[in-house]
């Protein structure tokens, strides 16, 4: 624990009193922020008033803020005068982690100074354990979502095998993260992952970039030159917005798959590669096929195993879970210190479509971080507005009660009204079946 403290008795006293937290003194700014280097404290007590000036408050907001830029997880308390409050909330909106009016009394302090330990030491926790988690391929990927735990679970089954794979889910739900995982979890782990856009790039140049060329096969031909699948040569290929490729190079590719040997772009020499194919669209390839814009002979090659992944505003509970990690990563990132999503502004986040998926949510969460003036997160700083109903948050009972009157009225609709097999099939006693009607008020419903 470092001590910053311009009086030095009151210095010494401080030493003493908490000595089982190894305190370290300092007198002054410059050797707070030394030790700081030296020992990265847990806790800091500092007063705000130090050398040269210590009427003014400015030396101690410096040192706050140059302590929390060099040391964001530390927890620092600072130590006011009875009449400084204004100068209190400042701190806190600064990012320190609490404050206590002088003469202080030991006791007290010594309560705020074991839970900031305490706090220091369930955040540290904390942050070994998502390190943990994200030692693996699919550790980047944050999610409570059944079904996208489902997708994950697919990913880890599949990947062993050689089996072609197809991701289909909206733009910015993280086809390329579970691509690139197939590959990591995969015996080609070694060897290259190639990506390519089949989007971004303009039909006249994507053969080429595909199948590569010889040297003099075109205008500005120079030299041979291997395309992206000869590239990925006993690795993986991922072929990214796979809906947007051309009619003719549809017909190309599946002689590729089928045969898996390619020609460059002006020889005669097949050329035998070992790929394995990863693909990704956000499109209907369905109704594409129905339109005659996509060959179905082809599809059939690449979908040997569909992943289905959801779009984030059907992910219940995860816009909050990615809040939160964004969040820790770009307030690290910025030198923001701690900071904290308000219980509304999760309200916004979760009641926000995220039309953009993933990638959405973590540029808004950017620009919050950036904007946000002090260590408390609104909707505004997000540039959402606030939800409607954000305290209103059901117990685990209501939403018992309500899922057993959705069943209620459910079976006995279908059974027009008769209670023996309405009991039966809800799989309880008539008495029960006749309490539960009373506590709905669905008395009209029996017969």
């Amino acid at each position: 624990m470092l001590i910053v403290e311009d009086d030095p008795a009151l210095r010494t006293q401080m030493t003493w009193a908490f000595e089982q937290y190894e305190p370290v003194p300092a007198a002054d700014r410059e050797s707070a922020l030394a030790q700081v280097r030296r020992h990265r404290p847990a806790v800091v007590t500092m007063d705000l008033g130090l050398p040269p000036r210590p009427d003014d408050p400015s030396e101690g907001f410096r040192l706050l803020q140059e302590i929390l830029s060099a040391a964001p997880d530390t927890k620092v308390i600072v130590l006011t005068g009875q009449n400084d409050h204004q100068n209190a909330l400042q701190a806190i909106a600064l990012g320190a982690y609490d404050f206590y009016a002088k003469p202080f009394q030991p006791e007290i302090l010594a309560l705020i100074i074991e839970r900031a330990f305490r706090l220091h030491e369930l955040q540290a926790e904390n942050k070994r354990l998502q390190s943990a988690q994200r030692s693996g391929p699919l550790g980047e990927l944050l999610t409570r979502d059944p079904q996208m735990l489902k997708a994950c679970a697919t990913v880890e089954k599949v990947a062993t095998t050689n089996a072609t794979v197809m991701l289909l889910g909206e733009s910015g739900t993280g086809k390329e993260l579970l691509a690139r995982a197939v590959h990591a979890l995969s015996a080609r782990r070694e060897a290259r992952f190639v990506p390519i856009n089949c989007a971004a790039i303009p039909e006249n140049l994507l053969e080429s970039e595909l199948f590569g060329y010889e040297k003099g096969a075109f205008t500005g031909a120079t030299k041979q030159t291997p395309g992206k699948i000869e590239t990925a040569h006993r690795g993986t290929l991922f072929l990214d917005e796979i809906g947007d490729l051309p009619a003719a190079l549809q017909a190309k590719i599946l002689r590729f798959l089928q045969g898996r040997t390619i020609e460059r772009l002006g020889g005669r020499e097949e050329i035998a590669v070992d790929v394995r194919v990863v693909c990704a669209t956000h499109q209907d390839l369905g109704a594409m096929i129905g339109e005659g814009r996509f060959r179905e002979d082809l599809y059939y090659r690449l979908a040997e195993i569909v992943v289905a992944i959801p779009p984030l505003r059907e992910r219940k509970g995860d816009a909050a879970l990615l809040a939160h990690a964004f969040v820790r990563q770009y307030a690290e990132e910025q030198k923001r210190g701690t900071l904290t999503l308000l219980p509304e502004t999760l309200a916004a986040l979760e009641a926000h479509p995220w039309n953009g998926n993933v990638r959405e949510l973590q540029n808004y969460t950017k620009r919050a971080v950036i904007m946000a003036d002090g260590t408390l997160l609104r909707a505004a700083d997000f540039g959402l507005e606030p939800a409607k109903s954000h305290d209103e948050v059901p117990t685990l009972r209501q939403v018992r009660d309500d899922a057993e009157r959705d069943a209620v009225v459910r079976v006995l609709s279908r059974v027009n009204g008769n209670m023996s097999r309405a009991a039966e099939l809800l799989g309880v006693s008539r008495p029960t079946l006749y309490d539960l009607l009373n506590r709905f008020g669905l008395k009209e419903l029996q017969r």
